[in-house]
């Protein structure tokens, strides 16, 4: 047998990478190590491209450590219309909760940003797009009652591709007028509310509550609006502005106060409120 008829190649065989190390940045389609990108709240440290965070991930962005106390956890929504389509809502409810580890698409509790105590609500796109029906417009109504009664700020983080949920048809369309009413007794109780929104923010959720904020804060780049572009350019049937929808050209514009980085939204956040203590804004 001839054992060195070949020369030994160490290098002849591919090494296998471990599955879940790196992710491609949609941005600048370059290979993000995950690690880094956990470090960096899931920011890309190439190009500042916003990855979608999830509901527990945002609060612990936003809330100091220990000190996040969730209200209303046990609450989920029926069907109302007992809906027929190829799932029924009971089986994508159930998909999403296991997809997700959530109950509904918001979580809702009280927590303090950098020592201030907040009311705070988050919207989840990963479930039912983050949807607003019978139950996240509880959440979030009771979140907002819940900064009346405790006279603290209220922030809601709006992550929302769906808009009202067709599952509930009504029903899910009565949470825009009730949320926006829960805001408006707040401003009577002259609170602040702090909107915050993600990417994407829009339909029913942006037509409601996720636009009445005294303050407006948007992430880098985020889709935000009621109908998408595409619909709006079928229907007027011309070419939409560069960067249409996106939080740069709505601040433009005017219709957000500012473009906010992920890393910057708990300085950004405590700084308003702050000054609103100050001036003895608050009630």
């Amino acid at each position: 047998m001839n054992w060195f008829g070949q020369r030994f190649n160490p290098f002849s065989k591919k090494r296998k990478i471990p599955n879940g190390l790196f992710t491609k940045c949609p941005g600048c389609n370059d290979t993000v190590y995950n690690k880094e990108l956990e470090n960096n709240n899931k920011v890309c440290s190439k190009c500042d491209y916003h990855f979608t965070l999830g509901a527990w991930e945002r609060v612990n962005v936003l809330i100091d450590q220990g000190t996040f106390i969730e209200y209303d956890k046990d609450l989920t929504s029926l069907d109302p219309l007992n809906f027929k389509g190829p799932k029924t809502y009971p089986q994508k409810i159930k998909e999403d909760q296991e997809k997700t580890g959530l109950k509904e698409a918001a979580i809702t509790g009280i927590g303090d940003i950098k020592g201030l105590s907040v009311s705070i609500g988050v919207t989840d796109s990963r479930f039912i797009m983050g949807s607003m029906g019978s139950v996240v417009g509880e959440k979030l109504t009771r979140c907002i009652e819940r900064g009346i009664e405790k006279g603290i700020p209220v922030i809601i983080v709006s992550g929302s591709g769906g808009g009202a949920r067709m599952y509930e048809g009504v029903y899910s369309l009565m949470q825009m007028a009730k949320t926006s009413a829960a805001l408006a007794k707040l401003e009577e109780a002259r609170i602040p509310f702090i909107s915050i929104l993600t990417n994407p923010t829009m339909g029913g959720v942006m037509a409601s509550f996720a636009s009445l904020g005294d303050i407006i804060l948007a992430e880098p780049k985020a889709l935000i609006g009621f109908a998408g572009p595409r619909v709006i350019k079928q229907t007027v049937r011309q070419d939409l502005p560069e960067g249409f929808q996106r939080s740069e050209y709505l601040l433009e514009h005017g219709m957000i106060d500012r473009v906010t980085h992920r890393n910057d939204l708990v300085s950004e956040i405590s700084k308003i409120l702050s000054l609103l203590l100050k001036k003895k804004i608050i009630a």
